[in-house]
């Protein structure tokens, strides 16, 4: 593929990460099909650091004046999350830590469990509704994710939250960063630094 289409690509896909909330993966996917390149292999997509630089650029020419409030408001909820969630080591992850959340976006939270089932349990306990599927996880194997609808009341409306379950002995390996230095999640205490801040991209 010539570098031209796959900027194509990361451009389109980051419009549909924008306008319709999607997850990378799926918008890289949708561009393709939108650009008549669907039989494309996956070698063939631009990677996700591409997409979220196109993202970003989006973002400051159509939504600069919604975003940034957007993104506030998903990051305070996500932190009354991992405040309930803290005995799982909660870190966030995705649009909303890395900075380009809007109010289509979901709520990202890898939890690190000594035991996968015990969250469940947690959210059993506390009567909270959570739907039950699976991710791949860090070395390729199949790993829980509970979603739940999560009430904002800033809004009135819910806000798709998911919680990836994993290993405690994960942990060590996804605080590595990108190419660019920055990090890929971050724990509550990092989250209020940058509630308490000027609330930027980590």
């Amino acid at each position: 593929m010539s570098s031209a289409l796959t900027q194509e690509i990361a451009v389109t896909a980051a419009r549909l990460v924008v306008d319709e909330g999607m997850e990378y993966g799926s918008a890289k996917r949708k561009a393709l099909r939108a650009l008549g390149r669907s039989g494309a292999g996956r070698g063939e997509l631009p990677d996700n650091e591409q997409v979220e630089a196109e993202v970003r650029e989006y973002l400051a020419l159509f939504c600069a004046d919604t975003q940034p409030a957007e993104l506030r408001t998903l990051r305070q909820l996500a932190l009354t999350w991992m405040e309930r969630l803290a005995e799982f080591r909660p870190y966030l992850g995705g649009a909303v830590w890395r900075g380009t959340a809007t109010r289509l976006s979901a709520i990202h939270l890898d939890l690190y469990c000594d035991d996968a089932k015990s969250a469940e349990i947690l959210l059993i306990n506390k009567g909270i509704d959570y739907d039950v599927g699976s991710r791949p996880g860090v070395r390729g194997e199949p790993v829980d994710l509970l979603s739940i609808a999560a009430r904002c009341a800033e809004w009135g409306e819910t806000v798709t939250l998911f919680l990836t379950i994993l290993d405690h002995d994960d942990l060590r390996g996804a605080l590595k960063p990108d190419p660019q230095g920055r990090s890929w999640r971050g724990d509550a205490q990092a989250l209020r630094r940058l509630l308490g801040a000027t609330d930027l991209p980590p």
